[in-house]
């Protein structure tokens, strides 16, 4: 769309004549769009509004563009886009004026409130992603994959703006493998925005309410922050405007998941106290199950006694395993990886589900999409992204490793 208009600022500058104010509209949509991103919550409400400030220009310059192509083009354009997003006619719009456009509840519009203030560029904000799911694999704001223990209540970020804790308990009787049973999220007051808002979610009780019973902080007019229900008891999203962030949590089989996008700049607003994140800096290396994503070949004696029940956790082999896997992901990544240690350790085939979601996660939250697909390395540091070789024996030795 974006593109399109800039057509019409072409055509414009060719055709125009300088009566006919089109382009100027069309140039204040641009501004009023460009920085909206299509994955937060009020990208409809927002694009709205500048749909009917463009149609209100149009009309205001209706007489003199008469005859003109391009203004009808716009005017064509705008209705059509006004329709496929079922815009209302009557309603608010965006303004020209900057001072007046800033809602300090919206984190997007921070920047652009600061350069108007300033009168200098500051940069766009950047956004960081985690994830945590299966038995459990992490994925830390700066893209390291674990896989840890971490049985019991665990803080997954602890900064100025939001805490999340996560509860593992474990999964098959002599393993130490684990998996979240319980989440619970704490949003905490800020400015006019919003108060404090705390959302607990336990297995078999994904509910689609604070734990105050409403569904949204702030008031009615700004929402800044606000939980939707996608599938229900199975599938939440919570989206805080006022702190540019996005919370998914799935229950998927017996377990939990939960994946996040927030601001670099509030990820590392957190006091020296706070230090203990998991998002932010990984499992304890005394409750990692893998060794900085590299796994020892132990001694085969020593961990598979004579009549150890090792295997009767699960009724896959590494050759079903894998095909059951790759029925769901066809990138035979980290997610992938995980999905097959989680069958061989459990049986459970819901945690093919929760990997093929945590994976789809990332594609919604993950800002960078060279970095959706993480690929398990050698110690020589060469991907190894084929090599049946590799994948065997690491598979081989993740097992061994949680039944140590």
């Amino acid at each position: 769309l974006i593109s399109l208009c800039h057509l019409f600022l072409c055509l414009g500058d060719c055709q125009l004549h300088t009566s006919c104010g089109i382009q100027k509209c069309t140039t204040d949509f641009v501004s009023f769009t460009s920085h909206l991103n299509a994955a937060l919550e009020d990208f409809d409400l927002e694009f709205c509004k500048a749909l009917r400030a463009y149609s209100a220009c149009t009309y205001r310059n209706s007489k003199v563009c008469r005859g003109n192509l391009v203004y009808h083009s716009a005017v064509l354009g705008i209705g059509d886009l006004m329709a496929q997003r079922n815009c209302t006619k009557d309603g608010p719009t965006s303004s020209t004026n900057a001072e007046m456009t800033h809602d300090p509840c919206n984190y997007n519009g921070h920047t652009e409130a600061r350069e108007h203030q300033g009168g200098e560029k500051t940069p766009a904000p950047t956004y960081l992603f985690c994830g945590l799911f299966g038995d459990p694999h992490l994925r830390t704001f700066k893209d390291h994959f674990q896989t840890c223990k971490v049985e019991g209540a665990w803080p997954l970020i602890d900064n100025n703006y939001l805490s999340v804790q996560v509860t593992n308990v474990p999964v098959v009787p002599g393993s130490s493998a684990t998996a979240t049973n319980k989440i619970t999220i704490i949003f905490k007051s800020y400015q006019d925005c919003t108060e404090q808002k705390v959302y607990q979610a336990v297995t078999d009780d994904l509910p689609a309410a604070f734990v105050d019973g409403t569904t949204s902080g702030g008031d009615g007019n700004t929402r800044s922050l606000h939980i939707v229900e996608k599938v229900s008891g199975k599938y939440i999203e919570m989206h805080a405007r006022h702190i540019g962030t996005t919370v998914y949590v799935r229950q998927l089989g017996h377990y939990l998941t939960l994946a996040i996008q927030m601001p670099r700049e509030l990820v590392m607003a957190y006091e020296e106290s706070q230090d203990l994140q998991l998002c932010v800096n990984g499992c304890p290396s005394s409750e990692r199950i893998d060794d900085s994503g590299h796994l020892p070949l132990p001694v085969m004696s020593k961990l598979l006694p004579q009549g150890s029940a090792a295997h009767a956790h699960s009724v896959y082999t590494l050759e079903t395993a894998t095909t059951k896997c790759h029925e769901k992901m066809l990138v035979k990544d980290i997610y992938f990886y995980s999905c097959v240690f989680d069958l061989l350790t459990t049986g459970d085939a819901n945690f093919t589900a929760a990997a093929h979601s945590a994976l789809q996660d990332v594609e919604a939250l993950h800002p960078r999409k060279e970095h959706w697909h993480i690929f398990p390395r050698s110690r020589g540091g060469a991907a190894g992204r084929d090599s049946k070789f590799f994948v065997r024996l690491g598979l081989m030795c993740l097992i061994l490793v949680v039944f140590l």
